[in-house]
């Protein structure tokens, strides 16, 4: 009972932002090219882009506010902020406790390798050496998956690992396509892409619990901004790639 009379007294969330002429949005401000604080103290990105367009969208001022990746759901949780929108995966465990607008984007785990290099399939990993950052959801995805021969080569950070790719200690990178952007910005000689998707987690707009009238303008407005096709305009101006089909034909 107390759950139910909790959800109705909080449920104006949306009401309370158009009183309010103001968006809080919930932003990692240490996950380039995702979100990141530039040179000048402004903060660019492409969930920053997402987040300008739909205050600019809503007639509203946005207002990001900086948040350790651990405080993301506390924060949209406790009211600190109206939304979260950095890389939230949608999974079982945070619908539980958050709702999600349907999917806005993705991250993929994939083995990236230079342009030329004709392998398609985790058989053709074997007698490779493979880079990962130990520890990561990138690391448990190949360790999963990689036949015996296979031989991972694990780096305690992205750092280090983008440099083993850059000084060629390694020919093939297990981690999302924003960091392989990262590896041809470094060295665009090196002319890396995504060549094996090993998973697709799609990622939605944090909400909380029982603001329905908020999640469902927010689905409409993510439904509009992949049929104009400008959510997947921001998406390859950023990972040079088109939103995955789990992100363009979702429901």
């Amino acid at each position: 009972v107390a759950g139910v009379s909790c959800t109705a007294a909080n449920a104006d969330a949306l009401e309370a932002i158009k009183t309010s002429g103001k968006i809080r949005v919930s932003i990692d401000p240490a996950a380039p090219p995702y979100s990141v604080m530039d040179e000048s103290g402004k903060y660019v990105g492409s969930e920053v882009d997402v987040a300008q367009k739909l205050a600019k969208d809503w007639n509203l001022e946005l207002e990001v506010v900086p948040t350790a990746a651990a405080n993301l759901i506390p924060y949209g949780l406790g009211g600190t902020t109206d939304i979260v929108l950095s890389t939230l995966s949608i999974t079982e465990e945070r619908k539980k406790v958050i709702d999600f607008s349907k999917p806005y984007s993705a991250i993929q785990v994939v083995v990236g390798a230079a342009k030329a290099d004709n392998i398609s399939k985790i058989e053709d990993l074997v007698g490779k050496q493979v880079a990962v950052t130990r520890g990561s959801t990138n690391d448990s995805e190949i360790t999963k998956v990689a036949l015996p021969g296979t031989n991972i080569v694990r780096f305690e950070d992205d750092s280090t690992s983008i440099t083993a790719i850059l000084t060629g200690q390694t020919s093939y990178y297990v981690t999302a396509p924003a960091l392989l952007t990262t590896v041809n910005k470094k060295n665009p000689s090196v002319q890396i892409e995504p060549k094996i998707v090993l998973k697709t987690n799609v990622t939605g707009i944090g909400v909380k619990k029982g603001e329905t009238a908020l999640t469902e303008k927010l689905n409409e407005w993510v439904s509009g901004s992949l049929a104009d096709g400008s959510l997947n305009g921001m998406y390859r101006q950023h990972f040079g790639l088109d939103l995955p089909p789990e992100v363009a034909n979702a429901k």
